[in-house]
């Protein structure tokens, strides 16, 4: 996922050309992740099924904020207040999408899924729902300037911001970008630990 340091590249808005080469950006970032790893447990099904995943993901963030560097190496995907969980209507349309990606994966899918809503804050505030950088670019400033680029975005609404993460060695990068752990929890039936992380407005 995200481990850099100063930023080095531009960063932008990304729109709908940007879609499939985000999607291959985050596969690529997402694919050791502890939580995309047990939802698909075998690698090469993981790398076939990652980028329709985000590219789904993608457009689900269109009401939100969506930003990439300029070459591509990082990207982050924000929904904003009053969008952070995906509706019951939204799921029903995505329903043929997500049997396609899941297939027999979709049990674990919604279990994550499931306990991310079930520990999110109340009230008003931006959610950093995916930021991913390639792991051939880390530790080159990707991921810090993306997602400053979103914070400083953010800070003219006066909203707190709120992510989760289930990489422990994440906490002290969103800890330099001022964000503090406020819960850890495990995902049901064998699921990864996630640490919940708050930034105040």
């Amino acid at each position: 996922m995200i481990a850099d340091a100063d930023p080095i590249s531009p960063v932008r808005v990304a729109d709908n050309r940007d879609r499939a080469a985000i999607a291959t950006t985050l596969a690529r970032a997402f694919g050791e992740d502890p939580a995309t790893s047990f939802i698909f447990p075998d690698p090469a099904r993981r790398a076939k099924q990652l980028p329709k995943l985000f590219a789904l993901l993608f457009d689900e963030d269109v009401h939100g904020m969506r930003l990439v560097t300029t070459g591509g190496e990082t990207a982050t995907l924000w929904r904003g207040p009053g969008r952070i969980r995906t509706s019951r209507l939204d799921l029903l349309r995505e329903a043929l999408p997500l049997l396609t990606i899941f297939g027999t994966a979709l049990g674990r899918a919604l279990a994550v899924s499931d306990a991310i809503d079930a520990h999110m804050p109340q009230g008003d505030y931006w959610y950093l729902h995916i930021a991913g950088c390639d792991p051939a670019a880390q530790g080159k400033g990707f991921g810090g300037a993306t997602v400053r680029a979103g914070l400083d975005r953010i800070a003219a609404s006066g909203l707190p911001t709120y992510l989760e993460t289930p990489l422990e060695r994440n906490i002290s990068f969103y800890q330099g970008l001022g964000f503090e752990v406020t819960a850890d929890w495990v995902v049901p039936k064998g699921g990864p630990r996630f640490w919940s992380m708050w930034r105040g407005a």
